[in-house]
């Protein structure tokens, strides 16, 4: 892989997470577009520094790389506890922890490899919650 394939991964990854962080920003959540790019970006990254790690070192280490994902994935998970909110209404903040968690996995998908998987991963979120908002809407 060459160090411009690894950029572009990056790239990419932060333009989905991008997509999904603008529909949070528009309708004015906790974690907007920066926060959703940053996501993205970052398990990206780890991702990529795992494959990295793998063809780095010799065959005589033995070498986990989804141990460097599980920890993008413990850690998001407190990020997500973060943006949850209890109040006297009710519970708020879900829709956006769940978010930032397929971000996260967003980001890793587009780390290994796999950009149409992100891809049409980050379009389905969109719709998910362009979509299913209105039906909510209609239905109350």
């Amino acid at each position: 892989m060459s160090e411009a394939e690894l950029l572009l991964r990056i790239v990419l990854a932060a333009v989905l997470g991008g997509i999904i962080g603008w529909e949070r920003e528009k309708h004015h959540r906790t974690a907007g577009l920066r926060t959703h790019m940053l996501v993205a970006l970052g398990s990206c990254l780890f991702t990529i520094i795992s494959l990295l790690l793998l063809t780095k070192l010799d065959s005589y280490t033995r070498v986990d790389p989804t141990r460097i994902a599980a920890g993008v994935v413990a850690g998001i998970g407190f990020l997500g506890a973060g943006a949850i909110l209890h109040s006297k209404k009710g519970i708020m903040g879900l829709t956006t922890a769940t978010g930032l968690w397929v971000v996260a996995a967003i980001g890793m998908a587009t780390g290994f490899g796999y950009p149409i998987l992100a891809g049409g991963t980050a379009i389905l979120t969109v719709l998910i919650l362009f979509v299913l908002e209105k039906v909510e809407r209609a239905i109350d």
